[in-house]
């Protein structure tokens, strides 16, 4: 029986380590910029930090996510308030303009100056949290159109 027990409690104990979808919320862009947002999020690479994808609840092609806690990361997301006053706040990261906005446990940071609207919600675990964007810069540069350069 004590076999039993702790084979169980073994399953528990995994079962408890493996992180699960995160819940993520799913914008609702206009048609054109959701078939744009998905290519772009297909070619996300597979690591953020060094921390693997992981699935988003609900699933959706316009988000995805990476570690433990997530860096959450939404496509076809409207531009956040504040952002066109701040123009003056824009940084580029590898020849990408961001904007961004510290929160709670991390920082927002919105893709600025292209055609589509992305966001990845960098939890403060990951400080600088800036470093995350190095990571998603080709991916943006490919299937994100520049339109107006970060100044």
């Amino acid at each position: 029986m004590p076999k039993i027990f702790l084979a169980a409690l073994g399953v528990i104990v995994l079962a408890g380590c493996s992180a699960g979808p995160t819940p993520v919320p799913v914008p609702s862009p206009a048609p054109e910029v959701a078939a744009a947002c998905t290519q772009l999020m297909q070619a996300m690479p597979a690591k953020v930090l060094d921390r693997t994808k992981r699935k988003t609840s609900p699933e959706s092609p316009l988000t995805t996510a990476y570690g433990d806690p997530p860096i959450e990361v939404t496509c076809g997301v409207a531009p956040p308030a504040g952002m066109a006053e701040a123009q003056s706040l824009c940084f580029q990261v590898n020849g990408v303009g961001w904007f961004a906005k510290q929160v709670k446990h991390g920082y927002i940071f919105t893709t600025i100056g292209r055609q589509l609207y992305l966001e990845m919600a960098v939890p403060s675990k990951y400080s600088p949290e800036a470093n995350a964007l190095i990571d998603v810069a080709d991916a943006i540069h490919k299937h994100d159109k520049l339109v107006t350069p970060c100044i």
